[in-house]
C-alpha cells in the first residue's frame, strides 16, 4: 500500500513518526504532507508546504498515486492543497480520519456533535490518538501513538551517569494551561527547599534537546488531565519514572492494548499525590531505578513500533 498522511501540521511529530515506522518495518510506503510548521521544535518532516515554493510536482504525484489518504488535525477532502482540490483525488482511495488531542481539539470540541453525527451517518473510518477522545467519537477506535524505541535519544541513560547528589524532575508541556504546570511548579518549589531537589519545565527548545534533558532526569511528570501524552511514552521508553493522572477508562484501554494489568505509570491526581510520589522516588533511589527499568521493559514488550503499527495497518487493509 502507498499511504499519504495529510495534516494542517504534524501533531507532536506523530505523522512523520508513523510514516518512518511504516517505511522501516513494513513492505508499504508512507509519505507526509503538512500545511505548515506549527511547532518550533525541529521535528523531522517530509513535504511542508511553506518549503515547496512553486514546485508542486511531487505533491500532485502523491495525490494521484497513493492508495490511502490518512487525514490528521481536522483536515479532510474538502480542503484545498495549493492548486489542488483534495476532493478531486479521493475517488478509489481508502480514507482515514485521525483526531488528536492537540490545539485542534478546541476546534473539535466546538463542533463535536457535528463530527459525531457525520461519522455515524457516513460510516467513515475514524481513529483517535488517546482513549479519552472515544467519549466524543464512540464510532472511532483508539490508535496508540508511537515512539522509536531504538533511537539513541529514547534509550535509557546509565544510572551511574546521572547525578547522585540531587533528584531532578522535568515536565515538557505543549500547553502549560492544560497540563497542570501550575500545580507542578507549586509542588516543586516546595520541594526545592531541600538542597538535593531540582526541577525544570522544558519549553521553547528543540525536540532533540527536550529528549536529551528528559533522558537525564530522575523523574518525569506528564499531567493530571485523565489521559496521557507523547511525553509519557517518551519518558517510559527512556527508563525514567513517569507520573500522570490517568482515569479508569483510559487505564482500562491501555491494559487492553498492552495485554497486562500492571501499568508502569505512577498515578497522581492531586498536588498532594504528586508531592508524595516525588518524595518517595527521591528518598528511595534504588526503587526509583527499578521503576525506570520496568518502564523501559514494558515499552519493549508492549509498545514497540511494530506492535503499535499492527492496528493501524489492519485499519488500512480494511479500507482497501
Amino acid at each position: 500500500m502507498k499511504i499519504l498522511m495529510l495534516g494542517q501540521n504534524d501533531p507532536a511529530g506523530m505523522m512523520i513518526a508513523f510514516a518512518q515506522a511504516i517505511n522501516r518495518y513494513t513492505e508499504h510506503t508512507a509519505r507526509v504532507i503538512s500545511y505548515r510548521t506549527m511547532y518550533a521544535h525541529g521535528y523531522d518532516c517530509d513535504l511542508e508546504l511553506p518549503c515547496l515554493g512553486d514546485d508542486w510536482g511531487e505533491v500532485e504525484f502523491l495525490l494521484k498515486d497513493s492508495d490511502i489518504f490518512h487525514f490528521h488535525m481536522l483536515l479532510d477532502e474538502s480542503f484545498q492543497l495549493g492548486p489542488f482540490a483534495l476532493k478531486d483525488f479521493v475517488s478509489g482511495k481508502g480514507v482515514l480520519y485521525h483526531h488528536h488531542g492537540t490545539y485542534d481539539h478546541q476546534c473539535f470540541l466546538g463542533r463535536q456533535e457535528w463530527y459525531r453525527e457525520e461519522y455515524a451517518r457516513t460510516g467513515k473510518r475514524v481513529v483517535v490518538s488517546t482513549p479519552d477522545l472515544l467519549e466524543y467519537l464512540p464510532t472511532a477506535t483508539w490508535q496508540p501513538n508511537i515512539v522509536p524505541l531504538s533511537d539513541p535519544l529514547f534509550l535509557p541513560r546509565a544510572e551511574e551517569s546521572k547525578s547522585r547528589e540531587r533528584f531532578h524532575v522535568v515536565q515538557a508541556p505543549t500547553r502549560k494551561w492544560h497540563k497542570n504546570t501550575d500545580e507542578f511548579v507549586r509542588v516543586c518549589e516546595e520541594l526545592r527547599k531541600r538542597s538535593n531537589f531540582s526541577y525544570e519545565v522544558l519549553s521553547d527548545i528543540s525536540h532533540r534537546e527536550c529528549l536529551s534533558k528528559k533522558r537525564g532526569a530522575n523523574a518525569s511528570f506528564d499531567h493530571m488531565q485523565g489521559w496521557f501524552g507523547i511525553a509519557s511514552l517518551e519518558s517510559l521508553a527512556q527508563g525514567v519514572p513517569t507520573l500522570a493522572g490517568m482515569n479508569e477508562a483510559v487505564q482500562s484501554a491501555v491494559r487492553a492494548f498492552a495485554g497486562e494489568e500492571e501499568l508502569p505509570w505512577r498515578m497522581v491526581y492531586s498536588e498532594e499525590d504528586l508531592k508524595r510520589e516525588l518524595l518517595f522516588l527521591m528518598e528511595d533511589r534504588a526503587q526509583a531505578s527499578e521503576i525506570g527499568r520496568a518502564s523501559r521493559a514494558f515499552m519493549e514488550r508492549r509498545w514497540s513500533e511494530q506492535r503499535v503499527l499492527e492496528p493501524l495497518l489492519a485499519t488500512y487493509h480494511e479500507l482497501r
